[in-house]
């Protein structure tokens, strides 16, 4: 029997985005802030908040377009590179567009484009 459903939550699933870390946090953040808001009446507009995050992550999980998902979790991805890297700051370079990674705290600095060889100065 429960193979049966299994097979059938697989086929149901064929073409769809499922899960991801994006829905994972959306998920999880969803969870806390409703729990949350159980506790601390105050905080009750919290649970509408939680819900929409909850229905958000399971329009993702079952949506069939798949290139919006990898976009919106890309995004997310360079979100929390952004924030998790503190010790680099990242510049595109304006004639080829390849992203160079340089320290932060040095002043005004020429950076040389690894792909390209052109020299630019940023502020680091």
């Amino acid at each position: 029997m429960f193979r049966r459903l299994g097979e059938r939550f697989r086929i149901f699933m064929y073409g769809r985005y499922g899960t991801d870390k994006l829905n994972f946090l959306l998920l999880c953040t969803g969870l806390v802030l409703s729990i949350l808001s159980s506790f601390i009446e105050e905080l009750a507009f919290l649970v509408i908040f939680s819900y929409a995050l909850m229905i958000w992550c399971i329009y993702r999980m079952f949506s069939r377009n798949i290139a919006a998902r990898q976009r919106e979790a890309a995004a997310y991805t360079r979100f929390k590179k952004f924030f998790a890297d503190r010790k680099n700051r990242y510049y595109a370079c304006p004639s080829c567009g390849q992203t160079v990674r340089v320290p932060r705290g040095k002043g005004r600095i020429s950076i040389k484009c690894p792909r390209c060889g052109q020299r630019f100065e940023k502020k680091t």
